[in-house]
């Protein structure tokens, strides 16, 4: 797997795990046990959230059980394609109401958020790929998962065992590399609003 480093450079000093993580989608279809997934829940499990309140919650499926065929169906066309290879497929989803309180969350999603980067972090410390996606059924997940309605249906990933580019199309294997990002200076301000 292609590290990030490799291609990217940072402007600041930072640890290179920042760099070389990235969402490839070349995936071996091989499976991940049970115990391999819990490790990227873990980290997950660990994320700082608003008052501690941990909105997130994750269903998943592994392929060749009984509920993939559910969540893959859940998935964009184009997201098929790849993730056909995926060793598991992951819907993150958050609580919208404090659970204490009953009150409206205003951080729900963005501590959901967090979640997702220690997922997805830990996952490419143990060598998988880890890849998020908006590419599926929203409102299909909410009613084929059972997801009640003070939750909010976030995103979805992939996970698998990395694999060579060419288990790709052509079109996907020409995206296959780590991604740029914008110039901090566009994305972060001293002061009051003076962003583009």
């Amino acid at each position: 797997m292609i590290k990030g480093s490799t291609v990217r450079r940072a402007e600041h000093a930072i640890d290179s795990v920042f760099l070389d993580r990235w969402s490839p989608r070349a995936m071996s279809g091989e499976p991940l046990s049970h115990e391999e997934l819990l490790s990227l829940f873990e980290a997950a499990r660990w994320a700082p959230s608003s008052g501690n309140g941990q909105p997130w919650r994750m269903l998943f499926a592994r392929r060749d059980t009984p509920e993939w065929p559910v969540f893959f169906g859940l998935l964009a066309s184009g997201n098929q394609i790849w993730c056909v290879r995926a060793a598991a497929l992951v819907v993150f989803v958050s609580r919208t109401l404090h659970e204490r309180s009953g009150r409206p969350s205003v951080t729900h999603s963005y501590d959901t958020g967090a979640a997702w980067g220690h997922f997805a972090l830990q996952g490419y410390l143990k060598g998988y790929v880890v890849h998020g996606m908006e590419g599926f059924d929203y409102e299909r997940a909410r009613r084929e998962l059972g997801i009640p309605p003070e939750y909010r249906v976030e995103a979805m990933a992939a996970v698998g065992r990395p694999a060579p580019t060419q288990v790709l199309t052509a079109a996907l294997q020409a995206r296959e590399t780590p991604s740029d990002r914008r110039p901090l200076s566009a994305t972060v301000c001293e002061g009051a609003w003076r962003l583009g």
